[in-house]
């Protein structure tokens, strides 16, 4: 067992965490011979199948090369973790291990459970321990989670079944959580490169899986087919349904009328408020929205937004007026009222609700101080550095990873920044893919991201996204908020980590490397002969193993 000290802080409510935003699940049929072919519907009893849409995109198979939705929904069924959270429950339980907790205030000791194997038959060591954390650190990938490594100084392996992880700082208040994360899942050091991200190829032919399931059958960005993983020895247990298809599709469209018409028995993420409406009306559906796990907003490249440092005209006070004025004129509470219809919330600070310690640091600093917009603030800010208008501002964006609803979002922000007379936008809209590439290749002066919690603590919204190599991939740096954001890691308490976290999220509403627009809520559709719903959402995510067929 894991030390209580150990555990997520007891005030942070169970939460519906991780990548999974909406996950809409039709009948899984009726008693029958169970069937693995990919559009057939689910049968019932362990054994059987289910099928499951979505618009997501997978970018790599390799956990060091990615850290999106698509990816690790895969990435959560065929690879495990040291600790995971069991489904329906709120704590961290070991699960390649037997015995896991901190050994001193800077040493964390894990001792793994004997016999481990993975798929392909290769025996689970502490050397593959080693050897996972290390290529994430030496890897570190844009598009990876590295960044959540930040307090990892190294891994020693005293002997087959012991891992012991030197932290840089002592009294690491989230380090369990960050092992349980896409940061922590264990490959097969037989198979992955030390130095560089492993291709799609090897992988799959190579099965280093040892998750719940193994990949049967794989086309890219068309169809995963999951089995069972008889070689699985984690806490989450054997799946209650042995084969699972996960189908793809270009369009919410698509999958909206892939589930209507029976062809899928889930679909996850990427639709549309329309579309969950719509399908909320179907009599065999009830419609479900959890807590604020997520936000959306606008970042902005450092290099190229106007008067970036890699411009002709670079002032960094000027691009700081730019970002500034979009924020004194963008009004969220219009965003989410005409585009969520209120499932998504205006985001004046930047933690959503769910996770502690947030503050409205920005509904008092832009705007007209009670969360809406005001122009003359916008062109005030911008007369003082400067800047001539209108300002032309490139703003990208995505529908096929943050859903069809970012048209209308960003098509409104368009319009409001226009309105003011200060900005000329051209905005255009890019396959999760490519994007994803060419974010982080100082491509897009200003773009759409989104985070969702890995797990409710501020931290996962603080180091992953600004840190060294952070997510953001904006060329943002600030050493003295990089500092806060480390103190607020190793401080004990929650009213001292609570107020780091104001002068944090002080800190970063003053400079604007991302501009909130909206706190994004799961939303859940489900039939009621399926079981197993709430237990997996509780979990985080979406993991097929904790679905069962319905009675």
């Amino acid at each position: 067992m894991i030390p209580r000290s150990t555990w997520r802080r007891a005030r942070l409510v169970p939460g519906l965490v991780g990548t999974s935003v909406a996950v809409l699940l039709a009948a899984c049929g009726s008693s029958g011979s169970a069937s693995s072919s990919p559009g057939s519907p689910a049968s019932s009893g362990r054994g059987g199948s289910v099928v499951i849409g979505t618009t997501d995109k997978v970018t790599s198979l390799d956990p060091a090369g990615a850290f999106d939705a698509g990816s690790g929904t895969v990435a959560g069924q065929v690879y495990a973790r040291l600790l995971e959270r069991p489904a329906g429950s709120s704590r961290l339980r070991p699960s390649l291990a037997t015995s896991a907790g901190f050994s001193s205030p800077s040493e964390y000791k894990v001792v793994l459970k004997a016999g481990l194997k993975f798929a392909n038959g290769d025996p689970l060591t502490s050397a593959d321990v080693k050897f996972s954390f290390d290529r994430q650190l030496k890897i570190a990938s844009t598009n990876g989670p590295s960044s959540l490594l930040y307090n990892l100084g190294s891994v020693e392996t005293p002997d087959d079944t012991t891992a012991v992880f030197r932290l840089k700082a002592a009294n690491d208040q989230v380090f369990p959580q960050v092992l349980a994360s896409g940061a922590g899942i264990i490959v097969d050091k037989a198979v992955f490169s030390a130095t560089a991200v492993t291709p799609d190829a090897t992988i799959l032919a190579k099965k280093p899986f040892n998750g719940p399931y193994t990949i049967n059958t794989y086309k890219a960005n068309e169809l995963v087919q999951f089995t069972a993983n008889p070689n699985y020895q984690g806490v989450l247990g054997k799946p209650g349904i042995s084969t699972v298809n996960l189908r793809f599709f270009a369009s919410e469209d698509n999958l909206k009328l892939g589930l209507q018409q029976g062809d899928i028995d889930l679909a996850s993420r990427s639709l549309s408020i329309t579309a969950l409406d719509a399908l909320g009306k179907d009599s065999k559906l009830t419609v479900y929205h959890g807590a604020a796990t997520g936000i959306q907003y606008i970042a902005f490249n450092y290099k190229t937004q106007p008067f970036g440092t890699g411009t002709a005209e670079a002032d960094p006070k000027k691009a700081l007026a730019v970002r500034q004025a979009v924020a004194h004129a963008l009004d969220r509470k219009a965003i989410s009222n005409q585009v969520y219809r209120g499932t998504y919330g205006p985001l004046y600070t930047f933690l959503p609700t769910a996770v502690p310690g947030g503050s409205p640091v920005l509904k008092s600093r832009y705007g007209d101080g009670q969360g809406g917009a005001d122009t003359a603030k916008a062109a005030d800010v911008l007369r003082a550095a400067g800047v001539s208008t209108p300002v032309t501002l490139r703003l990208q964006y995505n529908v096929d990873h943050y859903g069809a609803s970012s048209t209308d979002s960003f098509a409104l922000i368009k319009s409001q920044l226009e309105a003011t007379g200060l900005f000329t936008v051209n905005l255009q809209s890019t396959d999760w893919v490519q994007y994803s590439k060419e974010r982080v290749a100082d491509s897009y002066p200003a773009f759409q991201l989104g985070w969702y919690a890995d797990y409710l603590d501020a931290q996962d919204f603080f180091q992953p996204l600004y840190g060294d190599h952070g997510f953001i991939g904006n060329h943002y740096s600030d050493p003295a908020l990089i500092s806060l954001i480390e103190k607020q890691a190793t401080t004990s308490g929650d009213g001292a980590r609570d107020a780091l976290s104001l002068q944090i999220q002080t800190a970063l509403a003053a400079e604007l490397p991302i501009v909130p627009l909206v706190e994004s809520s799961p939303s859940v559709v489900a039939d009621k002969k399926v079981s197993g719903i709430q237990q997996a959402l509780a979990t985080g995510g979406l993991p097929f193993g904790a679905l069962k067929p319905g009675s």
